[in-house]
């Protein structure tokens, strides 16, 4: 289920500070927050106005853009066997296809946190 961002809270909505709260600080970016997936306890997908985040315990382990090069954060995109099993569910690919997709510069490591 997709829960929007909004400024009040009820049982279908959750707040920005909601999020914030669950150690996803995103105000790096100046980007709009439309909503949570959640893939599983503290496996998120964050959704922005201009891509999808994979958020680990409150980390951001990925960035898929609607349009262009998806980003992986530099230290945390390998950071332990759930975190790689829920980034490989979220890229749709394993760990080995990540890895030479890294290598081949289809992938962007970027400081993502």
């Amino acid at each position: 289920m997709i829960r929007p961002v909004a400024a009040g809270r009820n049982d279908e909505t959750e707040s920005r500070a909601d999020l914030k709260r669950k150690g996803d600080n995103m105000k790096k970016e100046n980007r709009t927050f439309r909503g949570v997936e959640n893939m599983r306890d503290n496996q998120q997908k964050v959704f922005a106005d201009e891509g999808v985040y994979f958020v680990s315990y409150g980390v951001k382990i990925a960035y898929k853009p609607w349009d262009g090069t998806p980003e992986l954060d530099r230290e945390k995109w390998d950071y332990s066997k759930t975190t790689a099993k829920y980034r490989n569910l979220f890229l749709g690919e394993t760990t080995k296809e990540t890895e030479a997709k890294i290598k081949s510069g289809a992938y962007i490591l970027a400081d993502l946190n």
